[in-house]
């Protein structure tokens, strides 16, 4: 089941075991739960610390992995390939004493959580975004006694799915209710069962020194402006929701420069590793509600807390732009999805839309195309939008079509999810209706900036940043980077070297501003 490659990397980080442990397999003859045990029954043949052993669970086929002689905490119902097996890897090792990497005051806190907390996470396998979850919550499990999480492949148990109505992943429960939607970071769930969490947070942060340079945004554009700021040897910090931003939803990476392909939760990773190399102080799980300034540059965050600094850089990036018609909102992870990668299997022989005629719109169509019944494009405009290539590939395709010239109008479902869209003809005005599944919308960017309305920061109509050469902005010691920005092109490679302009930017005015303040006698004495 695992090729060669596979394994020489597998028996390399499974030399990290300290403690033995065990996997516990519920499975029955059919071929999944035989998949499943060959699975298990590999991975034991590569280290003499792991045991496999047989037992009925409540859900066939799954494995649980937990130290010899307690009582599993951390298991998968299905089989953690794909997109998941760093899951499967990272809980081996955990079970087998090799510490987390997580933020040690982190771990602390949910070690000490109180209660009882039984989680499941729903999600499918070709999801990228889904393993930050899972490996969250395993991580949560693993400390804290009183915390349990399954990870649940939802093309296996499709009665569950079709029961709870999940048309997105991940879907995450807790005892039995629903929990969240959507990728979370593990700050993020701990501050939603840990009451009091946020409020300790906010107040630790308020008391902090003003920094240098505040970067606010953990994406490509942040990453890089957070190094080359450190690299200079001023005092900055990091703060964001979590790192990756836009790039965190991109599967296929192809034209990052000198890296003839990267995958975008791996690229986000490497982003997060390099700037903790610089002793960037990172601050996750927040989102800022303001911007001023006064002596220094205050940031307002939604949490309580403000951060002062003497510098700050703007790199917000942006998020999948909305429809904005009726029942978009009330059909949301009920039919109307927005990640053709995560959320195109709970579609498998059904019919769906994509709205959008740009490159990712015909992406996700060509993709969806070899999971689901059919796919109908629409598009605003009268031609499409995508590179040629892109076009010719789904025009290829027999189970696809393209629709110009169509004004979507409106979701329709049944109160439950969706099942159907209307859309106008621009050119003859009529109004049509498709019978449909699920809605892939693919429609562009908005700026994530709409905190900074009331700062006084000159923007566009778009809502986008206007910057100089420089990334500086209409406020003195604010510069900006990236997708938030009037920066044409939004691209990866675009927003890195946008980020290490602004950061160039800022330091340059750093130490404009510092010569400015140093006193008369002592500048003559310099000179």
């Amino acid at each position: 089941m695992l090729d060669a490659n596979v394994k020489k990397q597998l028996d390399t980080y499974l030399q990290n075991i300290v403690t033995p442990i065990e996997i516990s397999v519920s499975a029955d003859s059919s071929p999944k739960a035989v998949e499943l045990n060959n699975l298990a029954s590999e991975i034991a043949g590569l280290s003499s610390k792991i045991e496999v052993k047989q037992e009925s669970r409540k859900r066939t086929p799954s494995m649980a992995i937990a130290p010899v002689g307690e009582t599993p905490r951390v298991s998968f119902a299905g089989i953690p390939m794909g997109h998941e097996f760093t899951s499967l890897v990272l809980a081996l090792l955990q079970a087998g004493g090799h510490p987390s990497k997580a933020d040690p005051a982190l771990q602390e806190q949910i070690r000490n959580i109180q209660g009882e907390y039984h989680f499941e996470t729903y999600i499918s396998l070709s999801c990228q975004n889904c393993p930050d979850v899972v490996q969250a919550l395993n991580l949560m499990a693993k400390l804290n006694p009183n915390i349990t999480h399954e990870m649940i492949d939802g093309a296996l148990f499709q009665d569950e799915v079709e029961q709870r109505q999940i048309m997105a992943v991940p879907a995450v429960y807790l005892n039995g209710e629903h929990f969240g939607q959507g990728r979370m970071s593990l700050e993020e769930i701990v501050a939603k069962i840990d009451t009091g969490a946020e409020q300790r947070k906010a107040a630790e942060l308020s008391e902090r020194e003003p920094y240098d340079v505040l970067v606010l945004g953990g994406g490509p554009a942040g990453a890089a402006a957070a190094i080359y700021t450190a690299r200079k040897g001023i005092r900055t910090a990091l703060v964001a929701e979590r790192f990756g931003g836009q790039v965190m939803d991109t599967v296929g990476i192809e034209n990052f420069i000198s890296v003839p392909y990267t995958e975008g939760p791996k690229l986000a990773a490497g982003l997060e590793q390099h700037v903790k190399e610089y002793g960037v102080d990172i601050i996750t799980g927040q989102r800022a509600a303001q911007l001023k300034r006064d002596k220094l540059i205050e940031l307002q965050l939604q949490s309580g807390a403000t951060l002062a600094s003497k510098s700050v850089i703007l790199a917000t990036g942006a998020r999948w732009r909305e429809l904005g018609v009726p029942g978009e909102a009330e059909y949301r992870t009920r039919g109307v999805a927005y990640c053709p990668h995560c959320d195109g299997p709970f579609f498998k022989g059904k019919s769906v839309a994509v709205v959008g005629g740009g490159n990712s719109g015909i992406e996700a169509a060509i993709d969806l195309a070899g999971i689901v019944k059919h796919v109908t494009v629409l598009e605003f405009a009268d031609t499409l939008r995508a590179d040629e290539v892109l076009v010719r590939k789904a025009r290829s395709m027999a189970n696809i079509d393209i629709i110009t010239n169509a004004q979507t109008t409106e979701v329709l479902g049944d109160g439950s999810k969706v099942n159907g869209l209307r859309y106008t003809d621009r050119v003859s005005g009529e109004s049509r209706q498709l019978e449909l599944a699920g809605i892939f919308v693919q429609i562009g960017l908005v700026p994530n900036t709409e905190f900074l309305k009331d700062s006084g920061l000159e923007m566009n109509r778009m809502g986008e940043i206007v910057i100089d050469g420089r990334g500086a902005t209409s406020i003195l010691g604010v510069f900006a980077a990236g997708d938030a920005t009037t920066v044409p092109y939004k691209q990866i490679v675009i927003s890195m070297g946008a980020g290490a302009t602004a950061a160039l930017g800022a330091f340059d005015y750093l130490i404009r501003t510092s010569v400015a303040d140093e006193p008369a006698e002592a500048l003559s004495l310099a000179s």
